[in-house]
């Protein structure tokens, strides 16, 4: 590893760990260090920020309930120490996204964002209500394109950034579940897949987090108890955010806590890149061709 891609990777653990001297000699972005989390009053959110403050991080919370996110910031500022700001937000409501995104443009302490709101509905699409469909495609895919689109000019301004994206492994497999809520994590991949290529050389680290069934609230609010996923399946919150936690310190762009062999992912990849040359041609291919 080179000097500087030495320092570009240390630099990018300190978003999280906290100040390295390396990182304060070679570039001035993480002087102030802040995380902008969204769903971060409950579930894996309220544990992400658990970890990020105890990491050494200054943090805002996003989220819609303000009695939850006040505990969790009163708590977090007498256990750590660290600066802890609240924006009660519904990134559902249009006013609210727009405040969130404000502060992404002109915050300039902030140095990673966290998009971790997401709400699901695993349910067949005829039995689902279609106005509750379109509430989650706008928090799960289009709120965090908003979110990201706000931050990513400051970040490059200031030399660089994280954005953590939370996605789900039913975006490999939406039909494994809800199609409608596999389909905003599979867009969530996808986006992020391409942040990752765009910006691969700005500075601008992009990791796209896949977790399976996680022991959260999101399944009661879902309409599905954790009771009926086999338990053999089900990851505590805390485990998945520490290994979310450990793939982003060790540069990883796609991070899925549960696979135990990343040579099964690598040859996943393999295969959809083999694709690419030839999935734009000036013919058909010859078993479409026509007998004359």
């Amino acid at each position: 590893m080179t000097h500087s891609a030495a320092l570009k990777f240390y630099c990018f653990q300190e978003i999280v760990n906290g100040p390295l001297a390396a990182c304060k000699a070679g570039m001035t972005l993480y002087r102030n260090n802040t995380a902008l989390v969204t769903g971060a009053s409950s579930g894996i959110g309220a544990i992400a920020v658990d970890r990020l403050a105890k990491r050494g991080h200054d943090l805002i919370l996003v989220a819609r309930n303000r009695e939850r996110l006040e505990v969790l910031a009163a708590r977090l500022r007498r256990e750590t120490g660290r600066s802890i700001d609240v924006i009660v937000a519904d990134l559902n409501e249009k006013a609210d996204l727009a405040r969130v995104e404000d502060v992404l443009r002109h915050d300039t302490s902030i140095t990673a964002l966290v998009n971790n709101a997401g709400i699901g509905a695993p349910t067949r699409l005829l039995d689902a209500n279609i106005d509750r469909l379109e509430a989650m495609i706008h928090l799960n895919a289009t709120a965090l394109v908003r979110l990201t689109y706000a931050a990513l000019p400051g970040f490059l301004k200031r030399g660089g950034g994280a954005i953590i994206n939370i996605a789900s492994v039913l975006g490999i497999v939406p039909e494994l579940l809800s199609g409608v809520y596999g389909s905003t994590k599979a867009f969530v991949l996808a986006f992020s897949r391409s942040l990752h290529k765009e910006f691969a050389d700005r500075n601008v680290h992009i990791q796209v987090v896949l977790p399976g069934a996680t022991a959260t609230e999101f399944w009661e609010d879902a309409g599905t108890p954790l009771d009926q996923i086999p338990i053999e399946m089900i990851m505590k919150a805390e485990e998945m955010v520490d290994a979310a936690l450990s793939g982003f310190d060790q540069g990883e762009f796609i991070t899925i806590p549960s696979l135990p062999d990343v040579a099964d992912w690598d040859a996943f990849e393999a295969a959809r890149e083999k694709l690419i040359p030839n999935l734009s041609r000036s013919s058909s291919a010859p078993r479409y061709k026509v007998p004359v």
